[in-house]
């Protein structure tokens, strides 16, 4: 047995008015509750410093570079770092990251349990628009603040296991499981921001918002054979709700601890890495099961283009 006590550390909302050191402070508040439950790996959601920025519009993007982290660690997330390093526990969390040259990328980060960080990503899959929409119920201007990522799928070795990371709409595309799938991964963390309202079909509900929330991770870990965490910031922000229901799944596709609130709190489970083998040396044995030959479209093209009529 191959055990990663994990803690999903789901955050109820961030106010506009809510400074990075109050966050933090919230931060290592459910860090040392999963540690007081065992965990040695937390893992926060998307944009766990901040509110979710991108649901306003600025015609100056520049005016919403206050939102960007230029380094990591920084004077407000060093203790989040030193904590994690005291209690010898890895983490994972999401961040707006502005590169030194000038880049904008919605970014997380691994570390081991000294505090290192040890891996980047950069979210690949971007929602939403880029202008004001006045159709919408509200705005989500994430192709607006935000650049595609330019890291890929990429999976570390940290806890005796292979570990990858996705970002919130990434979990909605089954090429992010794949990718890493096909890199040995035991173990994706994924951190969310996702409003409870579809800004294009009102009438769909949390309920069923949740319901597609379920369904990604759960095929994603199962075709996959592969542990998967997705963990909310929810809760009202500004006026905006944000739908929790943070979820840990197992390698067969069942979940194993799901919140219960939209607020701060921690889902703790004994992830037994070992578990994966079983689906990917049968069902999902890569190797013996998979036909390339006839995948070609999956990279040849990026819209639907149907047949000719007849």
């Amino acid at each position: 047995m191959r055990i990663v006590n994990l803690a999903a550390a789901q955050m109820g909302p961030i106010q506009k008015a809510d400074s990075r050191e109050a966050v933090v402070q919230r931060m290592i508040a459910l860090m040392d509750e999963a540690k007081s439950k065992g965990a040695d790996l937390i893992v926060y959601p998307e944009l766990a410093l901040t509110t979710f920025f991108p649901r306003w519009y600025v015609e100056d993007r520049a005016e919403f570079d206050i939102w960007f982290e230029r380094e990591m660690p920084n004077a407000a997330t060093k203790p989040l770092f030193e904590r994690a390093a005291q209690h010898g526990m890895a983490m994972n969390f999401g961040y707006a990251e502005l590169t030194p040259d000038g880049h904008h990328f919605n970014t997380a980060i691994l570390t081991d349990k000294s505090g290192k960080i040890v891996g980047k990503y950069r979210k690949v899959h971007l929602p939403g628009h880029v202008e004001y929409d006045t159709k919408r119920s509200h705005q989500h201007l994430e192709k607006r603040y935000f650049e595609p990522g330019d890291l890929g799928f990429n999976v570390w070795r940290e806890l005796g296991g292979i570990i990858g990371m996705a970002i919130c709409n990434d979990r909605r595309w089954p090429e992010t499981y794949r990718v890493m799938g096909l890199q040995g991964v035991e173990m994706v963390l994924i951190g969310y921001n996702t409003p409870s309202v579809n800004a294009e079909k009102s009438e769909e509900g949390v309920e069923k918002r949740l319901f597609h929330n379920r369904l990604s991770v759960q095929a994603g870990a199962y075709q996959n054979a592969t542990w998967v965490v997705a963990v909310a910031k929810a809760g009202v922000e500004d006026g905006h709700p944000l739908f929790g229901g943070s979820l840990i799944v197992d390698p067969n596709g069942e979940i194993v601890a799901e919140a219960k609130t939209e607020d701060d709190e921690v889902l703790v489970h004994a992830c037994d890495l070992d578990a994966t083998i079983f689906g990917k040396t049968t069902i999902f044995d890569f190797a013996r099961h998979r036909r390339i030959e006839h995948y070609g479209l999956i990279t040849s093209q990026t819209g639907a283009v149907p047949p000719p009529e007849t």
